[in-house]
């Protein structure tokens, strides 16, 4: 496998076909698009298969000091295979070098198999944000990782 940094939109139907699959409320092309074209903040990372294609994918700013993971997904005949780990690792470490000393993200509070990941990854719940998630309605729980260092 192998971990690319997205510059440019080849990659992005696969990403929001991963999207799609992945979420009840997923990230629009427009939006993954704007992201790419008009951010200076934000990183787009795909991990692929030896055959090329895309198995994974994280979307995340790197804010001053902190990294925001704003959307990870790996595709379900992927899942449990150790590719959110590999992914996460590559994407902490590559915001580590841009001087990133922390990590947040939101989970939902029912995703156990998410927040099992995050918390072997050293994040730790801080927050609740009620009712932040829609379809079907529900918490946010908030988690961070103070140090970049795996």
């Amino acid at each position: 496998m192998r971990i690319d940094r997205v510059s440019d939109d080849r990659d992005l139907d696969a990403i929001v076909a991963l999207e799609t699959e992945s979420f009840t409320n997923p990230w629009t092309r427009e939006t993954l698009e704007w992201e790419l074209r008009n951010s200076d903040v934000t990183h787009i990372y795909v991990l692929r298969l030896e055959d090329g294609i895309v198995a994974a994918f994280c979307v995340c700013w790197i804010i001053f000091d902190e990294l925001h993971i704003n959307t990870v997904a790996v595709a379900p005949a992927e899942r449990r295979r150790g590719r959110a780990t590999a992914l996460l690792k590559h994407v902490m470490a590559e915001a580590a070098a841009r001087h990133a000393v922390r990590a947040t993200l939101e989970v939902r509070a029912s995703n156990i198999a998410a927040l099992k990941l995050y918390e072997g990854l050293g994040f730790r719940v801080t927050a609740t944000r009620p009712r932040y998630y829609s379809q079907p309605e529900e918490d946010a729980l908030i988690l961070w990782r103070d140090g970049l260092d795996l």
